[in-house]
């Protein structure tokens, strides 16, 4: 279900802004709009938050990202189009109704943090309940709660010019929390932090909303928060979304030249996870067969190695084909099983750069098990290397003719 849905979004500003849309929807540009005398902002913008996921929406300074999660609050009324909160129409609704959706359904988390400084870390907390109407006695429980969720438990007395720059946005945080609603707005909340303090609200906030279900709408302007951030990213370049996907599906599959060469210097090891990347090994074997119906299947399959398997699907080891060979040759009766204590393996959602220290001791393929010990897939060692790598990587090291395959493949038996 949907917590927010943008329909067709358009912001002209200067006079007549429904020339300015009129002129958009003929195939005007941006450009042309300034003989008009009228500045696009955002351009048919439309898209869809779902409930408990953080929606991030990314693109640089004039991009338009701060313009739109403004017409999603009602701060500023679209030129055209719609939003809906719910079962509200933020567009439409007026007076009573709109404070209503702002009070209950949204709560916003600002770049610079906007604590009242003649109040108290525990009152500024609060301070949405207290608009709320709320009781005194609910409103500092609640606020002590949500305080205590982004460790700053006992710092309720304090005076915001007491606490550090991470701790005050921490409280922002925190305010958004107390208040109750259902939807959180954070416009570039964390891009006035040190990049140490900045990691450690990223992380505090994907654990808080793994834990709450809060739908999070995210605008920032840096790539490497969206990416680690964002279940899905809403990429943006003068007034219009260019992309909506997953990580992975805009690195991988970029809809235009534009997003193509954004996202070409992202570390893609620490975005792209294991799921995404698995493949269905060659074949399996149940442990319970010997060394010469193992031989049998390599030879049928072609496969190198095989996986090793009990009744449940459960991965027990791996096989390598000189290992079964040796294993033929003198008549052995059992597996030569590489136990999967000395098999590196990764659950669905590990992250590729998780991947390589396990991959780099152990000459099998990386095994992605579910959290039953079921084998999921696998991903080979020159499989991991090439989707960690930028397209223009892979391209140059296919074109270096001194490039030993064995590079390519990370030593693979």
């Amino acid at each position: 279900m949907s917590s927010i849905t943008a329909t067709n979004l358009y912001k002209v500003f200067g006079r007549r802004p429904e020339r300015g849309v009129r002129a958009l929807q003929e195939g005007s540009s941006r450009e042309d709009l300034r003989e008009l005398g009228v500045t696009a902002a955002v351009i048919d913008a439309s898209f869809e938050v779902e409930a408990g996921e953080i929606f991030v929406v990314m693109g640089l300074s004039g991009s338009g990202k701060s313009t739109l999660i403004r017409m999603v609050n009602g701060l500023l009324q679209p030129t055209s189009g719609d939003v809906v909160i719910g079962d509200t129409n933020v567009t439409r609704a007026k007076g009573e109704d709109l404070r209503r959706v702002r009070r209950e359904r949204v709560s916003m988390v600002f770049q610079h943090f906007a604590l009242l400084p003649h109040r108290t870390v525990g009152e500024n907390a609060a301070y949405a309940l207290k608009v709320q109407g709320v009781d005194r006695a609910e409103r500092e429980k609640r606020a002590e709660e949500a305080l205590a969720m982004v460790d700053l438990g006992g710092w309720g007395g304090s005076m915001p010019d007491e606490l550090s720059g991470g701790m005050r946005q921490r409280v922002g945080l925190a305010r958004a929390l107390a208040s109750g609603s259902d939807i959180m707005l954070m416009d570039e909340a964390f891009s006035a932090l040190d990049p140490l303090i900045r990691r450690e609200m990223q992380d505090k906030l994907v654990e808080l909303q793994s834990e709450l279900g809060k739908t999070v709408l995210f605008i920032t302007h840096d790539l490497n928060e969206a990416m680690r951030l964002g279940d899905r990213i809403a990429m943006m370049r003068d007034g219009r979304i260019e992309q909506i996907g997953t990580a992975e599906q805009i690195l991988n599959d970029p809809a235009n030249n534009y997003v193509a060469q954004f996202v070409q210097d992202v570390d893609r090891s620490r975005v792209i996870t294991a799921d995404s990347v698995m493949e269905t090994p060659p074949a399996v074997i149940g442990q319970g067969q010997g060394p010469l119906a193992a031989q049998k299947l390599m030879r049928e399959t072609q496969a190198p190695w095989l996986a090793v398997l009990d009744r449940e699907r459960r991965l027990v080891g791996m096989l390598w084909e000189g290992d079964v060979a040796t294993a033929v040759r003198e008549r052995r009766e059992s597996l030569p099983l590489i136990p999967r204590t000395e098999v590196a393996t990764a659950s669905p959602d590990t992250y590729l750069a998780d991947m390589f220290r396990g991959a780099s001791v152990a000459s099998s393929p990386v095994a992605v098990i579910d959290g039953e010990g079921k084998l999921l897939g696998t991903v080979p060692h020159a499989t991991l290397l090439a989707a960690s790598a930028s397209t223009s990587q892979v391209e140059a090291m296919a074109a270096d003719d001194d490039a030993p395959a064995a590079d390519l493949e990370m030593g693979v038996r």
